[in-house]
């Protein structure tokens, strides 16, 4: 580290993890880098109601450089990491500049996993990003495009149904979404087909769903979706999927129009990058301060760090991935400022799981008090509308859901 020069931090992905660790350095005296191959942050919580026509790309996503606009010793840079040279302290952008370093913040979050069967990624996508959302909304509402317009009663019955697999929160959201759009949104909207004959089922491998919360909540989440008229399928894994249809481990064959994956997720490659350790998924193992040993300088943190906090892994959740972001970046400007006494290990703070089920239906689980119904749904709608940047964002998706929960339609259903 040069003594004339301000200490450099490259910070690789605007996730919630990335972002937190940057404005946790404002006051630190540090030139920061952040790095990132979109120009945008993404909320990701709420992009399944991207995926099903309840809210617009731009009410879940902000250009990055206008959330860190007031931060002057910050520069974002869109390009994408090829490799960081270690020896020489630089990150390697396929695109763009090559980024030297002090410290290095990784960042860069997960994708779908596919659990060794990455060729069903074309027939059965993720939802991870915009571009994942807005695709999926087109080919649900592509579907029922397809069903007004056959007199095949078996093809049509075939297009409106609705495959998801994978029962937590992900995939519980996207299936008491899908059926509010057949039940309520679209129920007058087409003269041949009724779009409230719509099957829409959720697969979980497991034995019942929502496995992290109490098991009077997955219980709940179950009857509900059911009282949806969702066809909920536990214990059973899927062994094959096509354009149009999924084979199960239980025997059955389910043919569909489209097919949703919420089952899994696995690392970005970022661990290759430093040649780190990694668990099964692809996660960098990092010690009690979030530094990926052998270095001292470098971190990972958010979904990408295979964490511990008291002897248990953290989650790969928002509040978690916050909370690692702010602690490194703090613990980086302690670093720079000389701090005399040895950091305290990372401690996470659970703030408790909530998922939404459909109109008027939510679980929220928190250290003392778990809700249900209404005031689960209001209480999950308050906390996200907190989460989410800026006031415009706010304001908008409150008005959006107060809308739709008076007139049952969502203005986003477009097919692009």
């Amino acid at each position: 580290m040069n003594p004339l020069t301000k200490p450099s931090v490259v910070v690789v992905g605007a996730g919630f993890a990335g972002l937190e660790a940057v404005r946790a350095l404002a006051h630190a005296d540090v030139s920061v880098t952040l790095i990132d191959r979109k120009n945008h942050h993404c909320f990701q919580p709420l992009l399944y109601q991207v995926a099903t026509a309840a809210l617009s790309p731009a009410d879940v996503a902000w250009p990055i450089r206008a959330i860190l606009a007031d931060q002057a010793n910050v520069t974002v840079i869109m390009a994408e990491v090829d490799r960081v040279d270690i020896g020489r302290r630089v990150v390697v952008t396929s695109d763009g500049p090559d980024l030297p370093f002090d410290y290095l913040v990784l960042a860069t979050g997960v994708t779908t996993s596919y659990f060794n069967h990455p060729e069903w990624a074309r027939f059965a996508p993720g939802l991870k990003t915009i571009e994942d959302a807005t695709r999926i909304r087109a080919q649900i509402l592509t579907c029922f495009e397809r069903a007004e317009r056959t007199d095949d009663e078996a093809l049509r019955q075939k297009l409106m149904t609705f495959v998801i697999v994978g029962g937590g929160p992900t995939g519980v959201e996207m299936a008491g979404s899908i059926a509010d759009i057949a039940r309520n949104v679209l129920a007058g909207d087409f003269r041949n087909i009724d779009p409230q004959s719509a099957t829409v089922v959720l697969i979980e491998a497991g034995q019942r769903l929502l496995s992290n919360f109490a098991e009077e909540l997955s219980d709940y989440t179950r009857k509900a979706l059911q009282q949806m008229n969702v066809d909920v399928i536990t214990g059973a894994a899927v062994t094959d999927c096509t354009s149009d249809s999924v084979t199960l481990s239980n025997g059955r064959h389910i043919a569909c129009c489209c097919l949703l994956w919420a089952a899994g997720v696995r690392a970005t490659p970022a661990a290759s990058w430093i040649g780190a350790k990694s668990d099964r998924a692809g996660r960098i193992m990092v010690d009690d301060h979030l530094r990926v040993s052998p270095h001292t300088n470098i971190f990972a943190v958010g979904d990408i760090a295979a964490a511990s906090s008291g002897g248990k892994p953290v989650p790969g959740l928002a509040p978690a991935a916050k909370q690692m972001g702010r602690y490194v970046g703090e613990l980086i400007a302690g670093d720079v400022i000389g701090r005399g006494r040895a950091p305290r290990p990372f401690v996470y703070h659970h703030q408790g799981d909530l998922a939404t089920i459909g109109r008027k239906s939510a679980v929220v689980s928190l250290k003392h008090l778990k809700l249900t119904g209404v005031l689960g749904w209001a209480f999950w709608g308050v906390v996200h509308i907190y989460f989410l940047i800026g006031l415009r964002n706010r304001i908008t998706v409150a008005l959006n859901w107060l809308w739709e929960y008076l007139t049952f339609q969502r203005g986003a259903r477009l097919i692009s």
